[in-house]
């Protein structure tokens, strides 16, 4: 058999081990037919072969993204990025200056602020909105997705006022008089985005093509698209991903993780629909708490500076452990957003219950984030076989010292407690939360070899680093292994999907600061080229 591409380097990491080699991997169709020594793999090529080497660049297995609001980050790619902000004042200035691009615009919508890093460190106001936009509705929200700030006529465009009782699992932030002030926390934005995201099914489109042409310039061949509270949801359609499938224009491996919500019949039809190669319903996402930050994460102590509130879980244990207990009866995968260490402990409490109504199987459950856990917890992510599913750069998002306020410093010691899940013998794997962070895989495996914090120089708990080939790997094999498709996915083997990345230098030759700098030069997914810098990729007589 002829190969249709040909890819060759110095360094190949297959994944099969802890480091690079010489090799060359012959691809034909949207399988791999060969890895081997470049001198051996001539046999291969005919006259219609694409033939490159790459000298010492480093190829590596397609990054697989696992954790990641496709639509919600297609969004975010034609919206106003705040994050550089470093008061209200220099936030609602951004505001203005992007509004006055956006004449055309019903919404004003924007991502990224963060007060954590702003002087008096408070939440703003929808007044400081209203003063340079009072005649169109503006919805921001906040760097960690959990909270919103909106102006006045957004609160008026959905009936928002001094009555308006919080939703479940939602605080319409109000201030002395009883007033809303603009902040609304966890399911309280879902009463704005209900009219902010009433998109049509061609914008949606036009969303999602943003989506997979980022994903190709990161080198991100897979995703895991969860679920994202009713805030996000409006904007989901699986449907149009179909579609794009349908036309061939699908340029990712999407896993679907629809609500874990008592619906078990609903979910099952889902699945039965969706569960193609490209496009399928791979398990179920729920949330269990919210963030640190906000003291929403659902905590075991209270928080340091605000001893009344241990967090707020998002729905009763009894309902959680009854929703996986029927869910993994049908076989499915479940995924836990769980920040605080009582939201990681009820996890594993629901996990376990299943086992014990359900027998042991191979179920492959996941915990989102695991910002902080409780030391006694982390064992029994080997016990129960649960994968920890983390983004490693979350950590450098938000001040550090707030975290240290919210939680103390005893339990700042198992923040991102990375390395002590792994040598308890959890399955790693990393994701970006996207669009809570950039799509950029490489900036993930930096954080986790560095622990470097938002100063930019201090090492957070160094004891937590892993090593480079571990974070490959958590961003490779592990997300394939976590979708029960480590048997195509994750590593560059013959016979295995043609999802491969190519980058402008071989990481295991540079130092840390330079891996940030790096860039994806080729994206291969199943087979195709979808990403390019190069010109010069030849055709062989």
């Amino acid at each position: 058999m002829k190969a249709d591409i040909i890819l060759s380097s110095e360094a190949v990491f297959t994944g099969l081990e802890d480091g690079p080699k010489p090799a060359a991997i012959a691809i034909s169709g949207n399988r791999i037919i060969a890895v081997a020594p470049p001198d051996e793999i001539e046999s291969f090529i005919g006259e219609k072969t694409l033939v490159h080497h790459y000298g010492d660049q480093l190829i590596i297995p397609g990054f697989h993204d696992f954790h990641v609001h496709t639509m919600m980050g297609g969004l975010s790619l034609e919206s106003l990025n705040l994050f550089e902000a470093r008061s209200e004042r220099q936030a609602v200035e951004m505001v203005q200056q992007y509004s006055e691009t956006q004449e055309e615009a019903e919404w004003i919508i924007g991502f990224m602020w963060d007060s954590s890093y702003w002087v008096d460190k408070k939440f703003p106001s929808r007044y400081s909105l209203d003063h340079v936009i009072s005649d169109r509705p503006v919805v921001l929200f906040h760097a960690e997705g959990h909270y919103t700030w909106v102006n006045t006529k957004a609160l008026k465009m959905a009936n928002i006022d001094s009555q308006t009782p919080n939703p479940p699992n939602g605080i319409i932030e109000k201030d002395e008089n009883g007033e809303p002030t603009g902040i609304l926390i966890e399911e309280a934005t879902s009463l704005i985005t209900k009219y902010a995201y009433d998109f049509s099914k061609q914008k949606k489109r036009e969303l999602f093509k943003s989506f997979l042409s980022e994903a190709a310039k990161f080198g991100v061949t897979s995703v895991n698209n969860l679920y994202g509270t009713e805030t996000l949801s409006k904007l989901d359609d699986f449907e149009i991903f179909q579609e794009f499938e349908e036309e061939g224009e699908l340029t990712v491996r999407m896993h679907l993780f629809p609500a874990l919500d008592g619906d078990i019949e609903g979910a099952v039809n889902l699945r039965k629909k969706y569960q193609s190669d490209k496009l399928c319903v791979s398990g179920l996402k729920q949330f269990i708490d919210g963030v640190i930050t906000s003291r929403t994460a659902y905590m075991l102590e209270p928080y340091t500076d605000k001893p009344e509130t241990y967090g707020m879980p998002a729905h009763s244990a009894v309902k959680i452990k009854q929703w996986v207990a029927e869910a993994d009866q049908h076989g499915f995968s479940i995924r836990f957003h769980a920040i605080g260490d009582a939201a990681v402990r009820l996890a594993l409490d629901s996990y376990e219950t299943a086992r014990n109504i359900n027998g042991k199987r191979d179920s492959r459950h996941a915990i989102e984030h695991i910002e902080v856990i409780h030391p006694e917890d982390i064992s029994r992510f080997g016990e129960l076989e649960v994968i920890a599913s983390m983004q490693p750069n979350h950590f450098a998002l938000s001040k550090r010292g707030t975290y240290t306020e919210r939680i103390g410093l005893e339990r700042e010691k198992y923040v991102f407690a990375i390395r002590s899940l792994k040598n308890a013998g959890a399955k790693l794997t990393f994701g970006t939360d996207f669009p809570i962070d950039s799509l950029n895989p490489l900036v993930q495996i930096y954080r986790a070899i560095t622990r470097i914090d938002s100063s930019g120089k201090d090492v957070w708990n160094p004891n937590e680093r892993i090593s480079l080939a571990d974070a490959l790997k958590a961003y490779t094999y592990g997300p394939a292994f976590g979708t029960f498709r480590e048997h195509e996915l994750g590593t560059i083997e013959e016979g295995k999907l043609a999802d491969l990345v190519v980058l402008d230098r071989n990481l295991f030759d540079i130092s840390t600061k330079e891996i940030i700098q790096t860039s994806v030069q080729l994206t291969i997914s199943d087979g195709k080229i979808v990403f390019s810098n190069y010109t010069d990729l030849v055709k062989m007589n």
